[in-house]
């Protein structure tokens, strides 16, 4: 399967008017953004758990991204409200579930080989900063390493964002909305854009949060087969 599979292309979606999708596992639902692979992918989708819903064991051979947008997502770790940003690690292994029903922001198989470094964090309790030369603008990094740069990023309302992305970059908009020329965004539009690309955005009435990743388009390769 492929699905906005052509890296070198801006895309857009806007994923609260996507169709959700069952997955193989009764009670969660995808919707599937970018992908490379059948069932076991390079993937980018908002997956939705019904409350109750579990899904089955499973290894992260290529690693797992996600952050919480809605509800409490849990595994045998503990519980993840809206809000945590988690990153489990190649070889990683855990069985999903909610018994409250959630909605996650998630990629798979994208991490380098090597990486071994977990991370849990709670977007709602870090502090941010304001950036030098961005006027309107404040960060708050996820995780950062030789391959990519993870954030989340503040805009106040009216302010004239651009990002550059030499490697290409992510949008996720968490809350607010933001135009980028004719393109209007809200909550849950996803942005991807190639290697060269660049966003100039105005933040919207409320102002934006926008999950941003930079750096990993150089990185793209599909699960090895089998």
């Amino acid at each position: 399967m492929q699905i906005h599979a052509d890296f070198d292309r801006r895309v857009l979606l806007h994923g609260a008017a996507m169709p959700w999708m069952d997955s193989p596992v009764p009670g969660v639902q995808r919707r599937m953004l970018d992908r490379i692979g059948g069932e076991v992918a390079r993937a980018t989708s908002l997956v939705r758990y019904a409350p109750h819903s579990r899904f089955t064991a499973h290894t992260h051979g290529g690693g797992e991204e996600f952050l919480v947008l809605e509800g409490v997502f849990q595994d045998e770790r503990g519980d993840f409200p809206a809000g945590a940003y988690v990153r489990n690690p190649p070889t990683s292994r855990h069985t999903p579930r909610s018994e409250t029903g959630c909605i996650i922001f998630v990629k798979l198989w994208q991490f380098d080989a090597a990486d071994r470094t977990p991370v849990v964090l709670d977007t709602r309790k870090i502090g941010s900063v304001r950036e030098a030369g961005r006027p309107g603008v404040a960060v708050s990094t996820l995780f950062e390493d030789a391959r990519e740069t993870v954030r989340i990023e503040n805009w106040n309302a009216g302010a004239h964002v651009e990002v550059i992305a030499a490697d290409g970059a992510e949008l996720l908009v968490v809350a607010g909305s933001f135009a980028d020329a004719a393109d209007h965004l809200q909550p849950l539009s996803w942005l991807r854009l190639p290697r060269g690309g660049r966003l100039r955005a105005v933040a919207g009435p409320q102002g934006a949060r926008v999950w941003l990743k930079t750096g990993h388009l150089r990185f793209v390769a599909a699960p090895p087969p089998g």
